[in-house]
């Protein structure tokens, strides 16, 4: 393997036999996959498939990618337990240059609408609908372009909504998609969080490019105000995460406001669920494949 400094990406591939794409893709990005590439036996990638659509193709090969500083082997003992299998399907590691793989996401990355009136558009295309609410967003480290069914049920929920002088807070913000999204759907302040600063580099920058900076505060958890108190909480995140801060969330919301929680298994969100029953009432869930999104109200102090 050659120098880390040269390739500074690393390639699992895993043949879809046993499993399904989508189980190999949910286990790859659970287990910290930065990105996900389908691929048919000739080669042709389509990354994340848009919400809706499903390849077709007979044999499917399903790519992760992780830093070339990851400990695959680890990767390999958490992929194991995310499929539930004693041996992984047939997989493969390779380097990747960092200028192939964003040559692959720009090519293949494509306006996607999400409900009514919101769309994520790549900076090198042009907005299908002029008169929509378009969000610029180019594919980088801290991924998050819509194309995952969690980050899709969000916006699909912030489409469908008055966010109108509403105060948001996205925790685990990403590349900041649902904070950009909520500002130039209206919502009067978002505060973005995530513990990784690469993260808020993103996020300040697309923000900054879908020029709604000035309604976007950045910071890591420790830093938000304690009395911070807001509409509206977004939280795309995994459910073991999401339960433990569960009473956190419960200080954030207003009473009657609205808690959004995505990230979560189908198996897991009756526990999610019950974590916050305290504090809020729950809507009927939504599901995109085998993800739930679960929407709160704050229940009065």
């Amino acid at each position: 393997m050659s120098d880390a400094a040269t390739a500074p990406w690393l390639q699992l591939t895993l043949e879809a036999i046993d499993h399904s794409p989508e189980q190999l893709e949910d286990a790859l990005l659970l287990s910290g996959a930065l990105a996900v590439t389908l691929e048919d036996a000739g080669d042709q990638p389509v990354l994340e498939p848009a919400p809706g659509e499903t390849p077709l193709w007979v044999h499917t090969r399903v790519t992760g990618l992780f830093d070339a500083q990851t400990d695959i082997e680890v990767i390999k003992g958490q992929l194991r337990r995310c499929l539930h299998a004693p041996i992984l399907p047939e997989c493969r590691l390779t380097e990747l240059e960092e200028r192939d793989w964003v040559r692959a996401w720009m090519e293949n990355f494509h306006p996607m609408r999400f409900g009514q009136r919101l769309w994520v558009c790549p900076t090198a295309r042009t907005p299908p609908d002029p008169a929509g609410v378009n969000i610029r967003l180019d594919p980088g480290l801290a991924f998050g372009t819509g194309t995952h069914p969690t980050t899709a049920l969000c916006l699909e929920w912030l489409d469908g909504v008055d966010l109108n002088g509403r105060t948001v807070l996205d925790y685990g913000c990403g590349s900041g998609i649902l904070a950009v999204a909520a500002a130039k759907l209206g919502a009067r302040k978002v505060w973005a969080v995530d513990i990784d600063p690469q993260a808020l580099l993103a996020s300040d920058d697309n923000a900054d490019r879908n020029g709604v900076e000035d309604r976007i505060e950045l910071a890591i958890p420790a830093e938000l105000p304690t009395e911070l108190n807001v509409d509206i909480v977004l939280a795309n995140i995994l459910a073991g995460v999401l339960v433990r801060l569960a009473p956190e969330f419960g200080r954030r919301v207003r009473p009657g406001g609205r808690l959004v929680l995505s990230g979560i298994l189908e198996p897991h969100a009756e526990a999610v669920q019950t974590a916050f029953s305290a504090d809020f009432s729950f809507e009927p869930s939504r599901q995109r494949e085998d993800w739930m999104l679960l929407e709160g109200v704050r229940r009065p102090d």
